[in-house]
């Protein structure tokens, strides 16, 4: 049963970053994903539903993106998640921004969800609110980069190490 909803989110995620939402039809997912239009709607009732389940995984994969630290901590596992764009959450987050505007959709809402997980995981380590947005505005910056392609160099530990200093003033 998930393996089926993924697929419908994954066929979605397809149509919204190659068409757009105009072109995300009940019936173009369903076909994309390889499923009856009535298997579509046993899972998410109707269009509103299904734009709807693919924030909800943004927000999961958001959440799942900052519960991975790795062995230097959360401020460097926040900068190289940050320093990467060939990822779910990138992807699900494209398709995502693709129905800003698209009404009684709370994208909006959502990405900032999805983002907040990071800025919780964050607080634990760094108690200046101000340092903290610094740290998240640079990672913004990071992903940016990340996202055109225009990281002309990898993540060093010198950067790394002049944010820690700034968040443990």
């Amino acid at each position: 049963m998930r393996e089926t909803k993924d697929r419908i989110l994954d066929a979605l995620e397809c149509v919204l970053i190659e068409s757009g939402p105009a072109a995300a039809t009940l019936e173009t997912v369903a076909a994309r994903a390889q499923v009856s239009k009535g298997g579509l709607l046993y899972h998410f009732g109707g269009k509103e539903a299904l734009f709807n389940g693919l924030l909800d995984r943004l927000r999961e994969l958001g959440a799942k993106d900052a519960s991975t630290q790795n062995d230097r901590g959360a401020l460097a596992a926040y900068l190289a998640t940050s320093s990467r764009a060939e990822d779910a959450y990138t992807r699900t987050l494209l398709a995502s921004m693709r129905l800003i505007g698209t009404p009684g959709i709370d994208v909006e809402n959502a990405i900032a969800d999805s983002l907040d997980h990071w800025a919780d995981v964050l607080a634990t380590t760094i108690d200046d609110p101000l340092v903290r947005r610094l740290v998240m505005l640079v990672g913004d910056g990071l992903y940016l980069r990340a996202l055109l392609g225009a990281q002309r160099r990898p993540l060093d530990d010198d950067l790394v190490g002049l944010i820690e200093s700034l968040a443990t003033r």
